[in-house]
């Protein structure tokens, strides 16, 4: 027993005088030592204070400075908080917003970026707008996104104003969150050139999910018969749809203007052209300006021509535009409301058409020695007229007096005379009509396509006058005298109305 107990403590001091050897943290063994063994508690170089930057005895192992977020300590950073608040005080910014936010190590590096902000041509009162933009980094956050968005068009002297109108663009990812947005935009035919503009009309686009509220706006507008290659010139016009929902705010509207009877061909024609329209009030304007014109005594049955001829009607303050035209007609004209009604139908855009203006023409008729009582019925027949340029009047009435030499009261039956060209149609026709030796009204022979004209000339008779084309409630355009239309020339006449109208 004696023997194997000697033995046992043989091999267990050999044992331990192996662990001497092979392992550097023995004190026995100092050639071996690591510089770590020079810390006092080895296990707290697996905790916070690695990142100490007090000096050790082997400068190399030193652990280089790391962001403000993490070199300090609680104490620390409560004294240098205070003393970036006291400072931003003094500037007159109110940190009170700031409470909750990290703030940078030291007064210099808070200093850098109020000044950053002001060299852009932010003020004091901008940055008290919007006091977070201080807790972004100018190398981190604001140079890489300004550089960004000057790259995409947004020009250098802009960028202050940007970021005013939207500073929570410093807070994005260059690549996370703008490059998609600009990406999504030229892939609904946004020109290159025209991104810029988009964004500094609508900088909140950059904060929109691409599969939320922009992406189902486009769909349901393509649904209802908008061209997907008008979706990019809608959007540099008018970008803010991109933003609005279509089941609260789109489909309303453009339910409610179906129900007037406005086709959604010509309804998505005119959003193509004129896509601000969406951005109309539905209750409190859109509405109460239908009610208006209906109580001006237009017809319901002619609401949906007069929108589609003068689509702004929809958002002008019309109450207070439709009285002061009203009056100032049946001052000047003796027109009744009943007139006033029959002229708006025909002309909408005399809603919002400068009185000076319209008085032109008129006092150009009064001098030709045209009776008030006439001049009312030709403006009544004819409300394009007080539209017209004086200059072009004064052509072709004395070409109608000296060439034609006909009596002013086919100017009473037809004052539409005054809205054709000269040169490119009354005069040609004119010609013509002479070598045959022919006389007809100027109804008959100016209120026609040259087509038409032509085979009119080749007849052996003259065919009974008829009335221009006319809006039919529904959306199919009846041309006098065609009783049998085909579904494609349907299709052609709406978009014949959508010219003869909307972009008048």
């Amino acid at each position: 027993m004696n023997s194997s107990a000697v033995l046992r403590r043989q091999k267990l001091l050999k044992l331990i005088k192996n662990l001497h050897i092979f392992h550097p943290w023995c004190p026995k063994h100092k050639t071996l030592q690591n510089p770590c063994a020079q810390i006092q508690n080895p296990s707290r170089v697996f905790g916070v204070s690695q990142y100490s930057t007090q000096s050790t005895k082997f400068p190399e192992y030193q652990m280089p400075s790391v962001t403000w977020g993490v070199v300090q300590g609680k104490k620390e950073k409560l004294v240098n908080r205070v003393k970036i608040c006291d400072y931003l005080k003094t500037l007159g910014i109110i940190p009170d917003e700031l409470e909750n936010l990290e703030l940078p190590s030291t007064v210099e590096v808070m200093s850098e970026r109020v000044q950053f902000l002001q060299k852009l041509g932010l003020t004091i009162d901008d940055i008290n707008e919007y006091p977070l933009m201080l807790g972004c980094s100018v190398r981190k956050n604001m140079i890489p996104v300004l550089g960004y968005l000057e790259k995409v068009g947004i020009p250098k002297s802009k960028l202050g104003e940007f970021v005013k109108n939207y500073p929570q663009v410093l807070h994005t990812s260059v690549v996370v969150e703008l490059a998609p947005v600009i990406k999504f935009l030229r892939g609904l035919d946004v020109e290159k050139q025209d991104i810029g503009y988009v964004l500094q009309k609508y900088p909140e686009l950059l904060g929109f999910k691409l599969e939320g509220t922009m992406s189902t706006s486009v769909a349901y507008l393509v649904s209802i018969g908008v061209s997907p290659r008008d979706i990019g010139p809608m959007v540099t016009q008018y970008p803010y749809f991109l933003g609005m929902r279509v089941g609260t705010v789109i489909k309303p509207l453009v339910d409610y203007l179906v129900s007037l009877g406005l086709p959604k061909k010509i309804l998505a024609r005119m959003l193509e052209k004129r896509a601000y329209i969406v951005g109309y009030d539905l209750e409190e304007t859109v509405k109460l300006n239908v009610d208006c014109l209906i109580s001006f005594g237009i017809r319901r049955e002619a609401i949906a021509s007069v929108i589609a001829q003068y689509p702004q009607i929809l958002g002008l303050p019309l109450k207070a535009k439709l009285s002061s035209q009203q009056y100032f007609f049946n001052l000047k004209l003796k027109i009744d409301p009943d007139g006033f009604a029959c002229i708006i139908e025909k002309m909408p855009q005399i809603a919002s058409l400068n009185q000076h203006v319209i008085m032109k023409p008129i006092e150009f008729l009064l001098g030709r020695g045209l009776p008030l009582e006439d001049v009312a019925i030709m403006v009544m027949k004819c409300p394009q007229l007080v539209a017209l340029r004086v200059e072009l009047m004064k052509k072709s009435y004395y070409y109608f007096k000296s060439e034609m030499g006909r009596p002013v009261k086919e100017l009473v039956e037809f004052p539409e005379y005054f809205t054709y060209s000269l040169e490119c149609r009354i005069k040609p026709r004119y010609t013509k009509l002479q070598s045959k030796g022919i006389r007809c009204s100027l109804n008959w022979f100016l209120n026609c396509s040259d087509q038409r004209f032509e085979e009119r000339l080749q007849g052996d008779y003259i065919e009974s006058e008829s009335l221009g084309p006319s809006f039919c409630m529904g959306g199919k355009l009846e041309l006098p005298g065609s009783d049998v239309v085909s579904d494609e020339e349907d299709e052609s006449d709406d978009e014949v109305l959508y010219r003869r109208t909307v972009s008048l």
